[in-house]
């Protein structure tokens, strides 16, 4: 069997390549030997984990993670950094696997983008020692769940200290993928999703000119 670094160079090489990255990454995950092997147990746990199928028709979070790799792969070439965002969309579901319960009758992720980014930086550090590169992942994932809590006006959210982190296009473009990588996903489901974006775009503007960032 190829080494764990062998693995990982060809899975960034389907991230940056492949129309649908998804097509290798399914198949990999089916070799049980890879599937057993630290840190790509992170990803095949993944397989064990369901959703709320009201938000996640399509299933399990290893399901969902394929769908939000596509539409990232077609999007890609927005980043102003593809190979941080092809990692970030592959990585940002990583800490469901701890973090999903059941409280009261409800399948729940609390503060799985937290956990999300140590879980983000461990993976990835088995692979390559650039700190850059970790780092923006890691900061991709963790801040990947913002737009939905700053478009709700949740009391949680903090777009001040996301925006101090990451680029306010890029998890934007991120957070796209991942609202559009679901079961279905309807022309008039997808437009809800594109709006609510642009609404999480101009809400963070307007706080950086109401506080006076330059970031």
């Amino acid at each position: 069997m190829e080494s764990k670094k062998e693995i990982f160079n060809k899975l960034d090489e389907h991230l940056m390549i492949d129309n649908k990255p998804s097509k290798f990454i399914k198949a990999l995950f089916e070799n049980k030997d890879i599937s057993n092997i630290y840190p790509f147990t992170m990803i095949s746990d993944l397989k064990k984990v369901e959703q709320n199928k009201k938000y996640h028709p399509e299933g399990d979070v290893f399901s969902h993670t394929l769908m939000v790799v596509d539409e990232a792969a077609l999007r890609k070439e927005k980043s102003k950094n593809p190979r941080v965002f092809m990692w970030a969309a592959f990585l940002h579901d990583i800490g469901k696997a701890p973090t999903t319960l059941i409280r009261n009758g409800k399948i729940t992720s609390y503060e799985h983008e937290k956990v999300g980014r140590r879980m983000a930086i461990d993976f990835l550090k088995e692979f390559t020692d650039n700190r850059d590169f970790i780092k923006r992942v890691a900061s991709m994932v963790r801040w990947h769940m913002e737009a939905l809590f700053v478009i709700k006006d949740m009391p949680f959210s903090s777009i001040g200290e996301m925006i101090r982190e990451v680029p306010i296009d890029e998890i934007a473009l991120l957070n796209l993928c991942d609202r559009l990588g679901r079961g279905d996903m309807t022309k008039e489901k997808a437009k809800d999703e594109i709006k609510g974006i642009k609404m999480f775009v101009e809400k963070c503007k307007r706080y950086k000119i109401y506080n006076n960032l330059d970031i």
